[in-house]
């Protein structure tokens, strides 16, 4: 986990939430479906379940979605509490996406902030 995270320009939710609100970021939930259904949804993420991750968010790939634009677009993943995004977003850096990130703390952290979170 050290080491995946020592290339990443992690950030937290009041950052992300900017990001997201200035349109300078593309937010990723890759939390599994039932914790999806189970604890809400944040506005305006993008659901990319994490076995598809790389293939869904790679500019060049076949399979990328229209949102996948170019290498230098940032990209915050989140997971539930921070741990498997970071992971994530690690292997999105090495396929060339170097503004990757992850959102510390993942959902959970957003949703204490008090930020917006849909059933």
């Amino acid at each position: 986990m050290e080491r995946a995270r020592s290339g990443l320009d992690r950030i937290g939710p009041d950052e992300a939430r900017r990001a997201v609100r200035e349109d300078a970021a593309l937010l990723v939930d890759i939390r599994y479906e039932r914790q999806r259904e189970r604890d809400g949804l944040i506005p305006g993420a993008l659901q990319i379940e994490r076995n598809e991750l790389e293939w869904r968010l790679d500019p060049q790939g076949s399979h990328r979605i229209p949102e996948a634009t170019d290498h230098d677009r940032l990209i915050v993943v989140f997971c539930n509490e921070g741990y498997a995004s970071s992971l994530a977003a690690a292997s999105l850096q090495q396929l060339g996406l170097h503004r990757a990130t992850d959102l510390e703390g993942g959902f959970q952290a957003w949703r204490e902030a008090g930020f917006p979170v849909t059933p």
